[in-house]
């Protein structure tokens, strides 16, 4: 399991904030939302998986992700799992230990923590950011304000 101390710290948010504006480029959609996960996941050592969901009607699809497998969890109900959670309330969930939350789907055995924020365009949620880490506690409130960043920097992707 990786230490606390590779925590995402302000001075490596900021660094990577900018280079996502260069990853991204001028993509739009689809390939958009496949170049941020590859480069959270890439960017950020307590990122081992990066997902990017759109609303579906009553449902969360998953768009895009990066890490070592897929997840069976490629359509969830909002309102059902951390993510579904976080679609209805319409704000960021930060579970530090899923082994303790209820609300936690089960995608891979090595998970420890998740982080959740939604994407909102215009007031409404049209997608979330999920990240898993491997690492117990290993979301702050530097990954928050930064993955709330990145999400209004791709508010406009769907």
């Amino acid at each position: 399991m990786k230490s606390a101390a590779r925590r995402l710290g302000r001075e490596q948010a900021k660094e990577v904030l900018v280079g996502l504006d260069s990853a991204l480029g001028s993509s739009r959609g689809k390939a958009a939302r496949e170049a941020i996960v590859k480069f959270l996941n890439a960017s950020v050592p307590t990122y081992s998986w990066v997902g990017m969901y759109a609303v579906d009607g009553g449902d969360l699809v998953l768009e895009a992700w990066a890490g070592p497998a897929a997840t069976e969890h490629t359509r969830i109900p909002i309102g059902k799992g951390v993510c579904g959670f976080a679609a209805k309330a319409g704000r960021t969930e930060i579970v530090s230990d899923v082994g303790k939350d209820p609300r936690y789907l089960q995608c891979f055995l090595s998970t420890r923590a998740e982080i959740v924020v939604p994407v909102l365009n215009q007031g409404q949620v049209v997608g979330e950011i999920d990240i898993d880490s491997d690492q117990l506690d290993a979301f702050s409130s530097v990954d928050k304000e930064f993955l709330e960043a990145v999400a209004k920097r791709v508010s406009n992707l769907w």
